[in-house]
Order: C-alpha cells, then structure tokens, then sequence
C-alpha cells in the first residue's frame, strides 16, 4: 500500500509542472548559525545534508536542521560552525590560546557525473559563482573535511569535548573517531546532541518562515475544498486521498507533509489510519487529515465531513463537541503561560487539559459517561520545516511560535470519529491567529461546502 502511494506522489511530482523552493533570505541563515554558534560556549557543530535516495529515485528531501541553518537543498554536503572564544592567559595547570574567530564551513561532495545522469546537475567548490549561491563564509571540497577538523581541534584540543552533532550521526562519530586518533586523543568523546539547540531555535518563527507557512496552509486549504467536493457515497477513499495529492501540487507544493488520512466509517476512529482502501457509505462520516508541504515548511489540516452531504443529530452533536473543545482551548491560550499537552489533563495552563475538560463537561456516551475518555490523543504539536517540529513539551508556548490544536473523539461502536485540526500563529502581541480561518468549521458551513 505505502509503495503504490510513494509511486503516486512520484509520478504526479513529475507530471504537474515544477516550482523551485522559496527560501528565506540568505543573511537570516547566516544569523541563525551565528545564533547557534553563541549557544555552544566556544564549541564546535559539525552537520550532515541528507543523502541522496539512490535505490528508488525519490525526490530528494533535504534534513530539516541542516536547511534551517543553510537553506542548501542539495545532498552529500556537511556543515561545521565554529563558535569564537576569547584569548586564555597561561596559568599554572593550563597553557596560554589566542582568541578564535567564528567560522562557517560548508563542505561539498565531488560531482558525480553518472549519479547526475539521473538526478540532475549538482554544485561542487569549484562551480563558479557557489559561494554566493549558498551564502556560507567558506565553501570547501568535502576532501578537506578531517584535515580541516583536525587544524582546529589542534589548535585547542579543549574544543574536541565541545563537540555537536545530531545524535547518532555515524557520519560525525566517524570524523571524530579519526580526528581523535590522528591527534592522539584517545576515544573519541560522545558529542553534545545538537537538536535540543536547534529545536530551540526553530520553534520561533521569523516573518519570512510565517510566508512561507501561510502560503502552505492556503494551498492545503485550497485541496481540503476540493476534497470536500469529491466526498460522495460510493467513492472510494483513495480516489479523495488523489484528488488531494493532485490539488496540492497544482497549488505549488513540492510534496504532501504526510500520507494522507482519509477514514470513512469504522476507520474514522483510527487515528492514524492509512490504508485508504474502503468504499465510503452514506450515512457515515470521514476524517480526513491531509496537507501540503511548500518550500519546506509544513502545513496540517483535519476535517470530518459527512459523507453524503448532511450530518445525523448525532454526529453533529459530537463534531459541534470537538469543534466547541478547539475553540474553548484557543480562548484560554495565553503566550508565556499557555502549554500544549498533558496526557494526564491536570495541568490547568495546558491546552489539552482544557479541551478535555470541555469535552467531559458537554458529552456522554451510549451508558451516560462522560466522553472525555473518548479524546485519546493529544490536542496539538509544533510545526514548520517538520510537520512535528521537535519541542520540549514541558515549556510554555511564546510568541512566534505556530502549533496545532486538533481535539478529536473516536467512537467505534458508534461508527463516529471526528477530529478537527488548525494551524495556529503566535503573533507580536501573543494572540493566536488561525492560519487556515478560509476553511468552513461551522458544521453549516461543512455541509454547504460539500455541494457539487
């Protein structure tokens, strides 16, 4: 199943026409991996480009830290910010350093003129006019890398226990092994995980970012619309799951962000159901959570349509519960205050525990208990170059940052599953804005929609 999807999202990448990725200004990278450099206390970040798929020839997809910290969407190449340190005095137990100036290094791989027979032309450090094209102080061949690791960490052997690569990188253990064993270091050091620095950084959105986002949300707006058009008795869930794909990349999304969900019935209480192999049935609902991925940047939609054309009291009375949680949850955010997830729904500041309350408060099952139970996810996630974007969720959301909330109630002895889901945007002056407001939420508002 998986395998017919990915051949399907690869023919029609090819067969609609092509938009080259936005990218952000090239000073904003420059800033953000000077920002990191300032987070490392002297050390030294050594990261990867994702390498190129060559068994099955997917489009190439570039590792989400490396593109926030070059905007570089090409594979095989490595990244080395070096933060500055001042001058060190000699004393009687250490030696005299000179001061270190910060450096940005970017190493590329040699061409491969056969592997570009298939995959297209590639930049090396010798192409004309690549510095300016990446932005990056230095741009070196890849060739250069260990001799270049070993010149400074020589210069202040300190530095090699100071070192920050994406956890379990082979690539990095494997330079530092031979840094270590060519300076007569012993082992190599276990390297600080650098995502905890990264995630920090990209959780706040600059404007550029927010375009970007806005630009994927109306694109995924635009195919959830024609999703809802094509929602009908008798059609099966994967012909909607193509009139999505098709939809976004004719709106200029390179990729979908995820495999599209599209449950009809009994599977409308799976979360993360992927098969989208049934014929849908009237009488029944269909949750279908689906969105696009532009220039990089994630976008992430769920709506519960009724699939021919009209809600039962009882399906309304649930959607206008889930859609009543989301609500009440966006009401009580406050920036600086306001958390996403409490999977034990104590916490009073998370938003999930005010989606919870608000559910257990309004709805009850079959035997009159409260449907709280029913809610068995969690109400949201950060999103942006990933559509999960990596984040600690024990610390309050600040402005800036954009995050789901997407409350959901799964009922299968009674064939209903709903869940709803927006992007939302912090903005300067900590209130939330609604990244996908176009689309209907008003259970009126889905059913008028859905008429052809």
């Amino acid at each position: 199943m998986k395998l017919r999807l990915v051949a399907t999202l690869t023919l029609l990448a090819y067969a609609l026409p092509i938009h080259a990725l936005e990218s952000v200004p090239k000073p904003e990278y420059r800033t953000r991996r000077g920002t990191l450099a300032e987070k490392m206390s002297g050390g030294i970040a050594v990261l990867f480009a994702a390498e190129e798929p060559i068994l099955d020839f997917m489009p190439y997809r570039q590792d989400e830290d490396f593109y926030y910290l070059t905007g570089w969407n090409e594979p095989g190449a490595a990244l080395v910010v070096v933060a500055a340190t001042p001058s060190v005095a000699a004393t009687d137990i250490t030696t005299a350093r000179a001061a270190q100036p910060y450096r940005e290094i970017l190493f590329l791989p040699a061409r491969n003129m056969r592997t570009e027979k298939y995959t297209g032309a590639k930049m090396d450090a010798s192409t004309s006019g690549v510095a300016a094209s990446t932005g990056v102080d230095e741009v070196l061949p890849m060739s250069e890398m260990p001799a270049i690791l070993n010149g400074l960490v020589a210069i202040d052997r300190t530095r090699f226990r100071n070192i920050w690569t994406e956890q379990d990188s082979k690539q990095a253990k494997a330079f530092l092994t031979f840094t270590a064993s060519t300076l007569g270091l012993g082992d190599a050091p276990e390297a600080h995980d650098l995502s905890g620095l990264t995630m920090e950084l990209r959780a706040v959105k600059s404007p550029e970012e927010l375009a970007l986002m806005k630009k994927a949300a109306n694109a995924s707006i635009a195919s959830q619309l024609a999703e809802m058009r094509a929602v009908q008795p008798g059609v099966t869930e994967r012909k909607v799951a193509g009139v999505i794909i098709e939809k976004l990349m004719e709106e200029g999304c390179e990729r979908v962000s995820y495999a599209p969900i599209v449950g009809s019935g009994k599977n409308a209480t799976t979360l993360h159901y992927s098969e989208n192999s049934a014929t849908m049935k009237a009488g029944d609902v269909v949750v279908i959570d689906a969105a696009g991925e532009y220039s990089m940047y994630a976008s992430d939609i769920t709506r519960t349509l009724p699939i021919d054309g009209h809600f039962t009291p009882r399906q309304r009375e649930i959607y206008d519960l889930v859609l009543g949680a989301q609500r009440a949850a966006a009401a009580a955010f406050v920036a600086g205050k306001s958390k996403i997830n409490d999977p034990q729904h104590k916490e009073p500041d998370s938003l999930d525990t005010v989606a919870y309350n608000y559910i257990n408060a309004h709805g009850k099952d079959l035997r009159g208990q409260p449907l709280g139970q029913y809610m068995v996810h969690g109400i949201g996630h950060l999103i942006g170059i990933d559509v999960h974007d990596p984040w600690d969720y024990t610390k309050p959301l600040e402005k800036g940052m954009a995050f789901t909330i997407e409350p959901g109630i799964y009922l299968p002895e009674e064939r209903i599953g709903v869940r709803i889901e927006d992007v939302f945007y912090v903005d300067e002056q900590g209130k939330l804005v609604d990244l996908i407001a176009k689309l209907p939420h008003e259970a009126a508002d889905v059913e008028a929609a859905m008429k052809r």
